[in-house]
């Protein structure tokens, strides 16, 4: 039988050209996609690649099985679709996904918005980071997830997706309250260039918005200390051990020996939705982003 998944990366590969674009475009890495055509050569029992140069092209097989990968996707999820929105209710399960400040911040206020207006619906949460999530979406693993970008730095989505902005987060700078300028209502991070900072881990995409938006400052930082989860960033702070700029959503009370302030450009993020296009109709979506929205309505009145 074939596996929707394979069909997908597929797909994908036809789509963009390349394993490495078709990898990139999915969210995985290229062994998997390799690993996951291989499967579905073994599948099909037939070829579905041959080398082109330093990369692969797909046979006559291939190229007929990806286009009929396309419509077959298509027709599992408005399939999915058209059976929920039959019934008009928004039962079964859904399957959804935020980031971790979002999962804090926004999912609980979501969950019991559901499970109040959607007893027979049952939602499954997972905490993962936007890189995670994206892919999963694709796959079909996930049917709604809660991910972030900044004003400076767009998350870019593959094809077949679809988003919904929820709220826009500012983002505050903290410093330790001895810190000569932690009396001030509003800051700005030039005069900040000679202080030690506590940043995001290399490689997360909020550590690349912040190198990206501390340059376009002038500033070059001294990192001090590399700590993935805000509360353990603040902790630092609090310690005295630098500044972080910290952003409001799921924030929660903000430690003894910490002052915030925000920054006079405004930094800020945006916090959207996504979900696959073929999905729009199934009311259990629909149902996800309502509760959704009444938790950013309430998270912006905080």
């Amino acid at each position: 039988m074939l596996n929707l998944e394979h069909l997908r990366t597929l797909s994908a590969l036809a789509r963009h050209g390349s394993v490495t674009r078709a990898a990139s475009g999915l969210h995985i890495t290229t062994s998997a996609v390799s690993q996951q055509l291989a499967r579905l050569e073994r599948d099909v029992g037939q070829p579905l690649l041959a080398k082109s140069g330093r990369g692969v092209r797909l046979t006559d097989a291939g190229r007929l099985l990806a286009e009929r990968a396309v419509d077959i996707i298509a027709s599992v999820e408005r399939a999915q679709s058209e059976l929920e929105a039959r019934r008009g209710l928004a039962v079964g399960e859904l399957d959804v996904a935020a980031f971790p400040t979002a999962a804090r911040g926004l999912m609980p206020d979501a969950l019991v918005e559901l499970g109040e207006r959607h007893p027979q619906l049952r939602t499954r949460l997972q905490e993962l980071e936007p890189h995670e999530i994206v892919p999963r979406v694709v796959r079909g693993d996930l049917d709604l997830a809660v991910v972030n970008d900044w004003e400076s730095q767009r998350l870019v989505l593959p094809e077949g997706l679809s988003r919904q902005i929820l709220l826009e987060d500012p983002t505050d700078l903290a410093m330790p309250a001895a810190h000569p300028l932690a009396q001030q209502p509003e800051v700005k991070l030039e005069d900040f260039a000679d202080d030690e900072w506590v940043v995001w881990p290399e490689g997360e995409y909020c550590h690349e918005w912040l190198m990206l938006t501390l340059r376009e400052a002038g500033i070059e930082p001294k990192v001090m200390h590399v700590a993935g989860e805000h509360h353990t960033q603040l902790a630092l702070v609090a310690a005295g051990q630098g500044i972080c700029v910290t952003p409001r959503l799921g924030r929660g009370p903000v430690p003894a020996g910490v002052r915030v302030a925000p920054v006079h450009a405004t930094m800020q993020r945006n916090i959207f939705a996504i979900w696959r296009a073929d999905s729009d109709r199934r009311p259990s979506i629909q149902a996800g982003l309502d509760a959704l929205r009444v938790a950013a309505d309430r998270a912006t009145e905080r």
